[in-house]
């Protein structure tokens, strides 16, 4: 499976910006997907994930309320809608598909990785 981050940018702090993550080698629709974030000097971290089916959605408490993660299997895309953005949602986003079935927050359990699209909000 390889994922492809797109839709980041430089936006002023209150703006919104919609990521998507298009994969090709193989169908999303029986993984669990997954959007981390890592800003500079710090760890990665979790932002939101969603089921295969879509009905089933966890955010981390940061972007929880801001940030709205969604699906398409049928476009075999998964994509994250980020609004009122803050200088501290700042980082290099990527997306990531786990092939078991259950929501975890953790990245090690992600099999494929995106690239990386990097989301920069200025004060």
């Amino acid at each position: 499976v390889q994922l492809q981050a797109s839709g980041g940018g430089l936006v002023q702090a209150g703006d919104s910006l919609r990521l998507s993550c298009a994969a090709s080698g193989r169908t999303l629709s029986n993984y669990v997907m997954g959007w981390f974030r890592q800003a500079a000097g710090k760890e990665r971290e979790f932002v939101s994930a969603i089921n295969w089916n879509g009905k089933s959605t966890y955010y981390a408490n940061s972007v929880k309320g801001r940030f709205t993660i969604s699906r398409d299997n049928a476009k075999n895309t998964v994509s994250l809608q980020m609004n009122s953005l803050k200088p501290e949602d700042t980082a290099v986003y990527y997306c990531a598909a786990n092939r078991r079935p259950d929501i975890t927050t953790s990245a090690a359990p992600y099999d494929y990785w995106g690239q990386g699209t990097q989301v920069t909000v200025s004060s």
